[in-house]
């Protein structure tokens, strides 16, 4: 008999997770309070790493290895599949983070992870627009970024190809918890039964399931970003500094972010924000400055202790699953994500331990 699985939520995360029960014979319906890849996923950079990955815990750094193994080929089949290019491209990143440099080349040792420690003038040779190269930087050579809403775009095309039934504008009210399990969710649209329900619901995760026992500590942080028009290659490489980053696209386009604000569900962009970051650009920059802006938006993260996210079963209730939390790193962190939640609901062998990103598990 065919397990029908409802999943909650139509970003990266909910269409991956779709994706990898679909693939496993399961009957997977998704169902998405508006339109798929709105939320963060469209908002993000489309880094395909963490930000100073060394920062974060061993379990962020075991599911980002990971994803960054499978995504090229990822996106290969995505665009030969659906004719939508992701737009994976190895930019590399550099780095500017003067007293962590000893640090950061022991936790790319530990993990195996390609870093150089590189000087002012290669610094300068690998991103000639910057205005300021420090005496010493960083470099990972192999790190990649995709065009997220093309990656949306992809996904969607092919779920549809899949035969996953895909319910858009419907937002869930709430969940059908009986008998110390979930069978499903209350749409305004009528009931949605399931055998298994997956919470793939990012920043709005602990609104959804907030009224049952123990719900996750997820809570939505805001980030601002700018997008700008230059001349493709006039910035050439990710480069990050103090929180902030600068992400060239194949086309020309430039992305210059972003912020980190505790305003709940707000999505307003704020002109102070605007005009800090377009300050910052400028003087890091400086080639930027006569460049037009394009666009200035504001998207929700799903913010998580040290940013661990929530991947696996409810303690309490059966057939009832979360995929959420995974703060910054969404992208980085999508394809090991579900491929872990997959397995778990699924009963497989994990891919990776799956006791540090447990609904109870401690974090930070």
């Amino acid at each position: 008999m065919t397990t029908r699985i409802l999943v909650i939520g139509g970003g990266i995360i909910g269409m991956l997770t779709a994706r990898e029960l679909q693939a496993a014979g399961c009957r997977v319906t998704l169902v998405e309070r508006q339109q798929p890849a709105r939320e963060s996923t469209w908002a993000g950079g489309g880094i395909v790493s963490p930000l100073f990955p060394w920062r974060y815990l061993d379990a962020i750094t075991t599911l980002a290895s990971w994803s960054q193994e499978v995504y090229p080929e990822l996106c290969e089949t995505l665009h030969a599949d659906t004719g939508i290019d992701p737009e994976f491209t190895r930019s590399g990143m550099l780095m500017v983070a003067d007293e962590e440099i000893e640090t950061a080349l022991a936790w790319a040792e530990r993990h195996r992870r390609p870093m150089e420690r590189i000087d002012r003038q290669t610094f300068h040779e690998l991103e000639p627009e910057v205005a300021h190269p420090p005496e010493q930087g960083l470099w990972m050579p192999q790190v990649g970024q995709l065009r997220n809403p093309r990656m949306g775009k992809s996904l969607l095309a092919d779920l549809q190809r899949r035969g996953v039934e895909i319910l858009t504008d419907t937002p869930v009210l709430g969940l059908r918890c009986e008998g110390g399990r979930c069978g499903g969710a209350e749409t305004a649209a009528g009931t949605l039964r399931a055998d298994r329900v997956v919470v793939c619901t990012g920043a709005w995760s602990s609104d959804l399931l907030k009224d049952l026992p123990t719900p996750p500590d997820i809570r939505p942080v805001r980030g601002q970003m700018l997008l700008f028009r230059t001349e493709p290659g006039t910035i050439r490489r990710i480069t990050l500094e103090a929180q902030r980053y600068i992400i060239p696209r194949r086309d020309g386009l430039v992305l210059y972010g972003s912020s980190m604000e505790e305003v709940g569900f707000d999505k307003s962009t704020t002109e102070a924000m605007r005009e800090e970051l377009q300050t910052l650009v400028c003087q890091r920059f400086p080639v930027m400055c006569d460049k037009p802006l394009l666009r200035h938006w504001a998207g929700l993260r799903p913010g998580s202790p040290a940013g661990v996210p929530y991947i696996g079963r409810h303690p309490e209730l059966e057939d009832l699953f979360i995929n959420a939390g995974q703060f910054r790193n969404g992208v980085v962190l999508a394809p090991a994500s579900t491929r872990l939640a997959a397995d778990l609901i699924l009963e497989r062998s994990p891919i990776v331990d799956p006791a540090p990103y447990a609904w109870t598990a401690a974090r930070g």
